[in-house]
């Protein structure tokens, strides 16, 4: 099989940039909004980077038959913190400017963000790191949700760009990414720099295994 693909799809957090920091700081601020007691430390808060986050907050406070509104309160919180602090605090992974500068050189292919976060973030965080230019469309979920689950996203990046499904690949370091790109007869690359481990990845689907940045490059050289 081909390892070229026309069409790479990257997830954001935990493939581009490692948004621990700010993620973790701005769900502390929410559960002490909320009233929690106990506050979990950054690295317990790790594996919330990649879900979204209206589905993490039940398993944040220890209840699994909140409503949903009072989840989607923790997410208000959460945005009051992030969005004037937390969505500054992160950083890109060594090696991945220049590997998405490369990506984006070829003239045989395109590159996209498609990630969970809502668009109006991420295209400021890639506005930051100058890097929002060297993609062909950026892809997040809007502010009530729409689009959050990645699947779902995936479908719509695919309809609205025209992409075929197997001329088009996913990079995500979560399972949420793999899972996203089969539901959509799409392939998908794990990448273990970000959060994810090896055995999550290949269970859910992953067809390829990055270990750094510079593997991405495989898929469009």
């Amino acid at each position: 099989m081909s390892e070229k693909f026309k069409n790479l799809l990257f997830d954001l957090d935990g493939t581009i940039i490692d948004p621990k920091v700010g993620i973790t700081k701005s769900i502390q601020y929410a559960l002490q909004k909320m009233g929690c007691e106990k506050i979990p430390s950054s690295d317990e808060l790790t594996w919330c980077i990649g879900p979204p986050l209206v589905n993490s907050f039940p398993k944040l406070l220890g209840r699994d038959d909140i409503e949903p509104e009072f989840a989607q309160r923790g997410v208000d919180y959460y945005r009051e913190y992030f969005s004037e602090y937390g969505i500054n605090e992160c950083h890109l992974y060594e090696d991945i400017k220049i590997v998405l500068e490369k990506l984006a050189s070829s003239k045989k292919l395109r590159i996209f963000i498609a990630t969970s976060k809502p668009t109006i973030y991420a295209v400021r965080i890639l506005k930051r790191f100058q890097i929002f230019d060297l993609f062909s469309g950026v892809y997040g979920s809007e502010m009530d949700g729409t689009f959050s689950n990645k699947a779902k996203l995936i479908e719509h990046i695919i309809k609205k760009e025209k992409l075929i499904a197997f001329e088009s690949l996913m990079i995500g370091d979560r399972e949420h990414d793999m899972i996203g790109a089969k539901t959509n007869n799409m392939l998908a690359c794990g990448v273990l720099y970000g959060y994810g481990s090896e055995k999550e990845l290949t269970k859910a689907g992953a067809s390829f295994i990055g270990k750094t940045p510079k593997d991405l490059l495989r898929f469009g050289f």
